[in-house]
């Protein structure tokens, strides 16, 4: 079986990661990259660089990957839908719900494996979190609290930190408790001078009573990615950072310190650091889409999956303008 034809379209930061990894990946063949700007730092290799979609796809290419600023997202897809091209787009899907909603519907149309980049599905920490919660090792979920801060990345012009990183939590959030959001408020910044927001604050619901919280910015010296998920019985911290999962669980023994012991709540117990597989989550990613695409029920994040994301997005920057709790319907 011959492997399969895969193009990159946009050979950027996050490009020349896709381009290093489809390279060395099996089963597939990277025969195309379209970018205007060409590759500039020679991470092409053998495959032929093009200016543009059309002549990417005059290569005879079979999947694509899309890793251009979020701006291009649609116009690239909707090319690559009517070709009949199975794509994988980066996340966030579109830059709104309503773009999203019209790459769905093309790639849906035409019956073709589509997919989005929330490659925090695949990282080690988070799928390793998740199946402990699915066999009830913290009961109860209450809460799901995320940081996801650090300095500014230059690479990112055209959308702001809630379509860039807090995307990374809504989608992690209602994937590893299984339960979609039902209304968000939220408080943005912008304290940098650019025109869209580098700081957000987000209080949400989720369908099944779970609270959650998002700490997002561009502002701090400090890169932090973390997921607490407190339940009734301790918490997970899930360090997607470094691919490590922590569990600490409520205390068993009786305090004798007549100030803590008054106190009526959990107490402090056993922490256990898990050891487990870390193997690259875009390397996960990329197998899981060339997986769909041979039949072999390989696991990706469907755009229909992106574009609920990105609505829950547009309804942050919605209550971030008018301050108001903003309700998801279905």
């Amino acid at each position: 079986m011959s492997n399969l034809k895969v193009g990159l379209v946009g050979i950027g930061m996050m490009g020349r990661n896709h381009a290093r990894v489809l390279r060395a990946m099996e089963g597939v063949d990277l025969v195309g990259v379209a970018d205007p700007g060409g590759d500039r730092y020679g991470m092409a290799g053998d495959a032929k660089v093009v200016a543009g979609v059309d002549e990417l796809i005059g290569l005879g290419i079979e999947a694509a990957v899309v890793a251009t600023p979020t701006a291009f997202h649609l116009a690239a897809g909707l090319e690559l839908a009517r070709a009949g091209v199975h794509t994988l787009i980066e996340k966030p899907l579109a830059t709104d719900a309503d773009e999203s909603r019209r790459l769905v519907e093309a790639f849906e149309a035409a019956q073709v494996v589509n997919a989005v980049g929330h490659i925090e599905r695949c990282n080690p920490a988070l799928r390793a979190l998740r199946a402990r919660l699915d066999q009830g090792d913290l009961g109860d979920i209450y809460q799901v609290a995320t940081r996801r801060q650090g300095p500014f990345p230059n690479r990112i012009a055209d959308v702001g930190v809630v379509k860039d990183l807090a995307t990374h939590d809504i989608d992690l959030t209602a994937w590893v408790i299984r339960s979609p959001y039902a209304r968000v408020y939220a408080s943005v910044a912008h304290k940098s001078g650019r025109e869209h927001e580098d700081l957000v604050s987000v209080t949400a619901q989720m369908a099944d009573g779970t609270v959650a919280n998002h700490l997002v910015n561009w502002l701090s010296p400090l890169k932090e990615r973390l997921t607490v998920v407190t339940g009734e019985r301790g918490a997970f911290v899930a360090d997607t950072l470094h691919g490590d999962l922590t569990f600490h669980e409520n205390g068993v023994v009786a305090t004798e310190w007549d100030q803590v012991a008054s106190f009526r709540g959990v107490s402090e117990g056993n922490s256990t650091r898990f050891a487990i597989p870390k193997p690259e989550p875009l390397r996960v990613q990329l197998e899981g889409f060339r997986d769909a695409i041979l039949g072999r029920d390989g696991e990706i994040v469907t755009m229909r999956e992106g574009m609920v994301t990105v609505t829950v997005a547009d309804a942050v920057l919605r209550s971030g303008q008018t301050s108001e709790v903003i309700v998801l319907g279905d």
